[in-house]
């Protein structure tokens, strides 16, 4: 008979951990903040504002683009991007869907990226901000861009 008890309050217990370990953390300031930086990216360039765009990044920032151009400084990550915007069209929008903090003044933040109404049609894929705070807030210190690479074939 005292089984029974037992045996619901542990049911009770996995249930009430089970609920907890799935619930959604809301974000807190740093999260909120390294998302803000990457709408304020794609805004300055859809703007195509050159000043706008290079106060988001560090001195020594770098950009790895889909095609396989490596942009090293903030120089070249700000023109390199303006220009391929300019070559392409289109409209950007990257959906921020996860922001991992490594440190107190580091974090990552991974978004799916598309560009719709471009020269060579829609393109979807994924972009991995690393990001740093600085005196100034958060700024970006690299940027990858993937496309999504084709599904491996099934095993035999």
């Amino acid at each position: 008979m005292r089984v029974i008890p037992i045996l619901a309050a542990v049911c009770t217990l996995v249930v009430a951990t089970s609920a907890q370990t799935t619930r959604k953390v809301p974000p807190n300031a740093d999260d909120t903040a390294v998302r803000e930086v990457v709408g304020r990216y794609v805004e300055a360039r859809e703007a195509r504002d050159a000043t706008a765009v290079a106060a988001l990044f560090t001195a020594d920032a770098d950009q790895l683009v889909s095609s396989g151009e490596w942009r090293q400084g903030r120089e070249q990550v700000v023109s390199g991007s303006l220009a391929s915007s300019a070559q392409t069209g289109g409209k950007r929008t990257i959906d921020v869907e996860r922001v991992r903090l490594v440190s107190n003044d580091v974090a990552i933040a991974d978004g799916r990226y598309a560009i719709t109404g471009g020269e060579g049609g829609d393109r979807r894929m994924w972009s991995t901000f690393v990001m740093v705070k600085e005196a100034g807030g958060w700024r970006i210190a690299a940027i990858r861009n993937m496309l999504p690479a084709p599904a491996a074939p099934a095993a035999k």
